[in-house]
């Protein structure tokens, strides 16, 4: 099993040159790939990545005006055009959109590592055309000759590093007896059906409600600020300008982060409790989404997020991990005697059976039908 680590890296003022002179080439390669794609298709030509890197190598590289391509590694372009090749068999298979120019704004900024190249010693490590950068970790980083997709990235304030290695299984021993339903909701992040109190939405508290609270008023600033400085059709950039904004980026990191952490400490902790399987809702998503009353309050609860978390940390510790259908009425059927209430509606809270009494929190009832899932 391949495990995945992230580990911060201090570079130097020269070494940080190098990494964003890195990033550019990745994007312009990925650009460049993703032109002469659609340009072959247009001339009814099938492309590929071989054909692509090859004409890439011989006409753009031997150029003289393109010699800042060899100032980086030279497998950084190679692992775009593997990239653009791979998105696009995305696009093709439907699970993902149509590949699109990256932008400086937009994109992110990261770049491909050699593997073979990657060395952690005396904490440091060796980057290849970068040199060794330092970096700082509480993992205890294996030495391999090899290290599975290894990735150099920057989040608007630090550099990460991060790349895989094989990793024997976990074989904690698991509670038989123990399965574990999870209900995913707005007011509170989840029900667990062996917890009495729902896990909080961490978007409630005071720290959170702090951070949007700023955010809004800083955009709004930059809001006042290009209209001041708009002259016809054009808005003007000012220094003032590009510094809320990078103020407003930094904030929408913290907030990330905060959600981030509070997914991985709510997951961590469903997982180290050994059930033998975990149980959750195939949720739409992308369906709920579209209700514009609740988009940002479920954008905001990352329950994509939170789905993939509990799936690859029960596959790591050998939990079974098992969605039921999007339809299973959850939240109709009594956890006490089984009967299914028809008529409950959405605005319904808690849920009384008719049939036995049983008067129980809706989302608490949901979860514990979840944990008693039987395959059919």
């Amino acid at each position: 099993m391949i495990k995945s680590i992230k580990i911060r890296l201090k570079p130097t003022k020269e070494q940080e040159i190098l990494m964003f002179k890195s990033v550019g080439v990745a994007r312009f390669a990925y650009n460049w790939g993703l032109a002469k794609w659609e340009e072959m298709y247009k001339k009814g030509l099938k492309p590929s990545k071989a054909k692509i890197r090859k004409e890439f190598n011989n006409s753009v590289k031997k150029s003289d005006d393109f010699k800042w391509l060899y100032e980086v590694s030279g497998q950084i372009t190679s692992q775009a055009f593997t990239d653009l090749e791979y998105a696009y068999k995305n696009f093709f298979n439907k699970t993902s959109d149509k590949p699109k120019f990256k932008t400086k704004k937009k994109s992110k900024k990261s770049f491909y590592v050699r593997y073979n190249a990657l060395k952690f010693k005396d904490a440091k490590v060796n980057i290849e055309k970068i040199g060794k950068v330092k970096y700082s970790s509480n993992y205890n980083i294996p030495q391999l000759d090899n290290y599975f997709n290894p990735r150099c990235h920057f989040d608007g304030k630090y550099w990460y590093l991060t790349f895989g290695f094989e990793h024997s299984e976990n074989k904690a021993k698991l509670d038989y007896n123990l399965s574990i339903g999870i209900d995913l909701g707005i007011k509170d992040l989840a029900y667990v059906s062996c917890f009495n109190k729902p896990i909080k939405n961490i978007n409630k508290s005071v720290k959170v409600k702090k951070l949007k609270k700023r955010l809004i008023r800083l955009q709004k600033q930059v809001s006042r600020k290009y209209e001041a400085n708009k002259s016809g059709d054009r808005y003007n950039k000012t220094s003032n300008i590009i510094k809320l904004e990078k103020e407003i980026k930094l904030l929408h990191r913290k907030l990330n982060n905060i959600r981030n952490n509070h997914l991985h400490q709510t997951t961590k902790m469903i997982v180290k409790l050994n059930p033998y399987r975990v149980v959750m809702e195939d949720l739409n998503v992308t369906g709920m989404m579209k209700n514009k009353h609740l988009s940002k309050a479920i954008a905001e609860q990352k329950f994509y997020e939170f789905i993939r978390q509990i799936k690859y940390k029960c596959e790591f510790n050998n939990i079974e991990f098992l969605q039921v259908d999007r339809f299973y009425p959850s939240s109709k059927t009594c956890s006490s005697c089984s009967s299914i209430k028809q008529d409950l509606k959405l605005k319904d809270r808690i849920y009384h059976c008719d049939k036995c009494g049983l008067t129980i929190d809706r989302d608490k009832n949901a979860s514990i039908n979840l944990a008693n899932y039987k395959i059919v």
